[in-house]
């Protein structure tokens, strides 16, 4: 079996059982494609735990961080426990190899007086920044990823109840409360300036562009850099930065991390509790501002 062929039943047997996204899909593919093209004449089902060693040392001589090379060998060890579950292989090559050291990095996230110069950034007297303003107030009333924003649909909002509901990563399904503010640039959105957007085409995604399309994760962050510029925001900015405030101000007011953590979609508690660390680090800053033997 030639090895596009191995690497493609591996992503159908991960889409088909475990409901993995079209981007997780592709970044395995192309990790596994790299890792064949490098072994040459070494088919996938030879590797020892060698070749693999060998790989991830040319990898680090060529500059590559280590927690790139961790994502690789994620995929292979996934790949590999999928190969020796067919009975193509019957020992692991990966089973022996550490994963990379990776050291915790903080994401970026803005403080709450940045978080209102950006929201207040859109000029809401056209109907196009008028969007971008009930984009930003949604994003932070949910902490929603920025591909669960864009990719919203009509059905999925209830302005009844004041929820959102979200299908995340694993195919999980969840509901996010949104407050009163974000609400009422919800409802004047939807009644009437989405109609204007629109004209007399259709959509059936809730934010849609001045071609009638649905919303694309990369012009939602140009729109964001565009707007954090306009309100004179230095920090440097990522697509997530309103959902990483989102958590932060949420724990620096009290929140119970797991309540985060259900609001987040996060599947393991671990990866919420960074934010614990972001929310540690502005208590000591204010203490050190503040106290008077600060």
């Amino acid at each position: 079996m030639n090895p596009s062929d191995l690497i493609d039943q591996f992503l159908d047997a991960l889409w088909a059982e475990q409901g993995v996204s079209n981007n997780t899909l592709s970044a395995y593919g192309s990790d596994l494609t790299i890792f064949a093209q490098w072994l040459k004449n070494i088919s996938l089902l030879e590797v020892g735990g060698d070749d693999i060693s060998r790989f991830l040392a040319f990898r680090y001589n060529q500059g590559i961080g280590s927690r790139s090379s961790a994502r690789l060998l994620s995929t292979l060890r996934r790949f590999y426990a999928y190969q020796i579950r067919e009975n193509r292989i019957s020992v692991d090559p990966t089973a022996l190899i550490d994963m990379p050291y990776i050291g915790r990095k903080l994401p970026s996230s803005l403080s709450e007086n940045d978080v209102e110069a950006l929201l207040k950034a859109p000029e809401t007297s056209n109907p196009l920044g008028y969007r971008d303003r009930t984009m930003f107030e949604m994003l932070y009333a949910t902490g929603l990823r920025v591909s669960e924003l864009v990719g919203l649909r009509l059905e999925q909002v209830s302005l009844r109840q004041g929820v959102v509901k979200i299908t995340g990563k694993g195919n999980k399904e969840r509901l996010v409360p949104f407050g009163e503010e974000a609400m009422e640039w919800l409802e004047g959105y939807l009644q009437t300036i989405r109609p204007a957007i629109l004209g007399e085409r259709q959509s059936a995604f809730l934010f849609v562009t001045n071609r009638g399309d649905g919303m694309t994760r990369q012009a939602f962050w140009h729109i964001i850099k565009r707007r954090a510029k306009e309100a004179c925001i230095v920090k440097e900015l990522s697509p997530h930065t309103l959902r990483h405030a989102f958590a932060t101000h949420l724990l620096n007011h009290g929140a119970d991390l797991r309540v985060v953590q259900l609001l987040l979609g996060h599947s393991d508690l671990s990866t919420t509790q960074i934010y614990t660390h972001i929310a540690r680090e502005r208590l000591k800053d204010l203490h050190a501002k503040f106290h008077p033997r600060g």
